[in-house]
């Protein structure tokens, strides 16, 4: 009987096999090769650190803004018309330009002293930032409609982090990053800094951690996204800095900073965070975005009426555009196909359209009073991290 029994088991375990080699054989189609196993580990080979918790993964490790290439817009602002959207900080609106004709097509009243227009995460929502007013106010891409204004405190700027969790709030008079529910914009958390007006940000390539600007205070801070402190701090080496805009490179391995007062960019490895190196590119140093093909970076220097342009591969200047009869050229953004830079005239109530290809003014066109962050949308990319539109 015992013979039996473990006679029994045995064709049982057999029969099991073949039921599960047939399962699997099931699963391919004919010809297909069976799926291979993982390879194990090589012993002292690097991984890529995980990023983080949430966040839509890069299309390209190599370069952070792959997703952002001409044309390649998403589905959620496919069918938006293509405006250039420009709040007026001492007119206290929101001039609409059509990129088209380069005209003023609509004005759109908001509150106090808005000064930027900043795609949500999900792209669905453009916020105005009115910091004296300590509202923003919601437009419908889809329709031009400003909403309801929602009461959020010295919203000077406004970020999102990368797994759409949460805004950040530049709280800059407040001394204060908050973190806040991206839709409600309710308050999660408010995390004090020690340094003066809070101004710019990006993040890291894995998205763990962000890099901000103290324009007041001439510092700067690395803040960890995930459990939302500041975990380095630095004053950058140069008497009466303003440290302004903040973009990461391409490859994710250096961030620049604009400053305005040290006339150039200061060059930062953000994991080691140790003292920056300065560039200069030209007065008044302001605002820095990248070309869609992810080789230039187009630097405005508001203090001289010029554009420097900034090649990746080089790692050099290549480049300096003049504006005619000169200018005050500020924050902006590039258009959908890449062909054109729109920034604005902070001083001068205007905002600049320049060919990316020849660096020729297009447009100057006739805006409110003190235009600054003005936002080109839509753009291509899958979601935003805020400001006046940084896309992965």
């Amino acid at each position: 009987m015992a013979h039996l029994k473990k006679r029994s088991r045995t064709l049982l375990a057999a029969a099991l096999l073949v039921a599960l080699a047939g399962c699997g054989a099931a699963n391919h189609p004919e010809g297909a090769a069976p799926v291979k196993k993982a390879a194990p580990a090589v012993p002292g080979r690097a991984t890529a650190p995980a990023g983080l918790p949430g966040m839509p993964p890069l299309l390209d490790p190599h370069d952070v803004y792959a997703a952002d290439r001409p044309g390649r817009l998403s589905p959620v602002v496919r069918n938006f018309p293509s405006r250039v959207y420009v709040p007026n900080t001492n007119s206290n609106t929101v001039s609409v330009i059509d990129p088209a004709t380069y005209q003023v097509v609509e004005t759109i009243p908001v509150g106090l002293q808005p000064q930027h227009v900043v795609p949500s995460w999900d792209m669905k929502t453009l916020w105005v930032n009115n910091d004296r007013g300590h509202t923003l106010t919601p437009i419908d891409p889809a329709t031009g409609v400003a909403g309801k204004p929602v009461e959020v405190h010295d919203p000077y700027n406004l970020y999102f982090t990368p797994d759409g969790k949460y805004a950040v709030v530049m709280a800059s008079l407040d001394r204060e990053l908050v973190f806040r529910d991206p839709h409600t914009m309710e308050r999660k958390k408010s995390v004090p800094v020690s340094c003066y007006g809070v101004n710019h940000a990006d993040f890291s390539a894995d998205g763990r951690y962000f890099v901000v600007s103290c324009e007041f205070s001439g510092e700067l801070l690395k803040v960890d996204t995930e459990k939302m402190e500041v975990i380095g701090q630095q004053k950058l080496p140069f008497e009466g800095a303003m440290p302004q805009d903040v973009k990461i490179s391409p490859d994710g391995k250096t961030f620049y900073v604009a400053d305005m007062m040290a006339h150039g960019m200061w060059v930062l490895d953000g994991e080691k965070f140790t003292t920056p190196t300065l560039l200069p590119t030209g007065k008044g140093c302001h605002g820095l975005y990248i070309s869609r093909d992810s080789r230039e970076m187009y630097v405005s220097n508001r203090g001289e009426g010029s554009v420097s342009v900034f090649d990746f591969p080089k790692n050099k200047l290549t480049k300096k555009w003049w504006l005619p009869k000169g200018g005050s050229p500020d924050m902006g953004g590039v258009s959908a196909d890449g062909k054109v830079l729109w920034l604005s005239g902070r001083y001068d109530s205007e905002v600049y359209a320049i060919d990316t290809t020849t660096g020729k003014q297009l447009a100057r066109i006739p805006v409110g009073s003190g235009p600054h962050g003005l936002a080109v949308y839509p753009q291509p990319g899958r979601y935003s991290l805020g400001h006046t539109g940084i896309f992965r």
